[in-house]
């Protein structure tokens, strides 16, 4: 039986003559939990602060805990429009004065006495003496000033009372989240005008290869548009990080490490696409072996082998790297299920667990033990959109990136499982527009 062959960074290291820093095992896969952990090990958050206006933080990383300065509603007030009503002899009458009209946000003094009422608007103040409010559908006008009830009232009937929604002192939101607009209403309902949010990480992007043409330009023979780096820039840009783009670099040692020297001085993390592989051409890993340290560059997971990972020093700080793989397919699957949520750790996101699902699938799916699967499917779904079953796609090749577009999760089938038979349970991971 022939050897192993020798660890490729390792191979080139020896090559390049020059010394590297790797901590890569020779030749080995790790798993892609291995690979979570590791850099979650290596990566240090970015946390610097700053404090920008509520209207300009959708989508930022909140860098405090929020703790309400006031009672929300800050007093009591009418869920709708009708009539407050003093209740104090509620069971021997059902005729109410009307003594007042009380809008909301207008100042009121009126205090209600028995067997009166006043006009109320939705979020009028509730006037004292006011033991409920009727909604004006439950009442017949008698006259001018005077109501009559077609229906009992409860004692507290369409009252919001101050502090239902948020009381005094209240956590409202934690830190490390991402703001959605409704937690912009949140924080604007406690009459914020500020908010404390982590300064956004800097991403270096290029991808490579001599076969890349760009949208727009004519396609030569033995060419094919470069779908990688517009898919990964429009994934970083709704992440909401900012992006250095340097566009296509070509199949050039010397330029590829130009170009990652050029990313290391003004990024917090560098992706690149292509050149990870063993391909003679393949230089963006040698590139960034020759500056810095790799920590692995083979997962055990399909589609994503050639993946990448690595952390350069430039003043005083460290700057990673994602290498991944040039297959479409690839290239999208390792982002979200390994690059990204680093991203996010890198920011100061808090991630969460994923949502994961037990399916039966409706076909059969093919699968060799050794390496963990992520094929892309579509869920099965009844009337009222509970996912009930999954269908795999019939092509799970690394570079059909339309099968993926369409898909709405991935299908997790373990290292160590084979072949699944239709109606087999399976492990599914939903897709969100929120994601690829």
């Amino acid at each position: 039986m022939s050897k192993p062959s020798p660890c490729w960074y390792c191979f080139k290291k020896k090559q390049l003559k020059v010394s590297i820093a790797v901590n890569c095992d020779n030749d080995i896969f790790i798993t892609v939990e291995q690979a979570l952990i590791r850099m979650t090990q290596a990566i240090q958050p970015r946390l610097q602060v700053e404090e920008i206006p509520l209207e300009q933080a959708l989508g930022r990383i909140l860098a405090e805990t929020i703790r309400s300065p006031i009672n929300v509603p800050a007093y009591d007030n009418s869920a709708m429009d009708g009539y407050a009503l003093n209740l104090s002899n509620a069971a021997a009458q059902s005729r109410f004065d009307v003594v007042s009209q009380i809008l909301a946000g207008k100042p009121d003094d009126t205090q209600l006495k028995e067997g009166q009422c006043a006009r109320i608007m939705t979020g009028g103040k509730i006037p004292q003496g006011c033991d409920a409010v009727v909604m004006q559908e439950n009442t017949n006008i008698v006259t001018d000033d005077v109501i009559e009830l077609t229906t009992n009232v409860a004692h507290g009937a369409n009252i919001r009372r101050s502090g239902d929604d948020i009381r005094l002192g209240d956590t409202v939101l934690e830190s490390a989240r991402s703001l959605t607009p409704i937690d912009i209403g949140c924080l604007a309902s406690l009459g914020l005008q500020t908010v404390k949010v982590y300064q956004k990480i800097t991403i270096g992007l290029f991808t490579t290869g001599d076969e890349l043409a760009q949208p727009g330009a004519p396609l030569l023979p033995g060419q094919i548009y470069d779908s990688n780096r517009p898919m990964l820039k429009a994934l970083l840009a709704k992440a909401g990080f900012n992006i250095v783009d340097l566009g296509a670099i070509d199949d050039e040692l010397e330029k590829i490490t130009q170009a990652l020297d050029f990313l290391a001085h003004r990024c917090d993390a560098i992706i690149t696409c292509g050149g990870v592989s063993v391909g003679v051409a393949d230089y963006t890993g040698q590139a960034f072996a020759s500056l810095a340290e790799i920590d692995f560059w083979k997962v055990a997971m399909k589609p994503g082998k050639p993946f990448a990972f690595g952390r350069l020093k430039k003043d005083s700080r460290c700057v990673y790297f994602f290498g991944l793989p040039g297959n479409p397919v690839s290239a999208a699957v390792t982002y979200e299920l390994l690059a990204q949520p680093m991203l996010k750790y890198l920011s100061g996101v808090d991630q969460g667990q994923r949502t994961h699902l037990k399916l039966p699938t409706e076909q059969a799916i093919k699968k060799r033990p050794g390496r963990k699967d992520f094929q892309r499917g579509v869920l099965v779904k009844d009337s009222n959109g509970v996912p009930m079953a999954v269908v795999p796609f019939a092509k799970q090749s690394s570079g059909v990136l339309s099968e993926l577009s369409q898909a709405d999760c991935l299908i997790v089938l373990e290292k160590e499982r084979g072949a699944v038979a239709k109606g087999e349970h399976v492990l599914v991971m939903p897709l969100t527009k929120a994601n690829l």
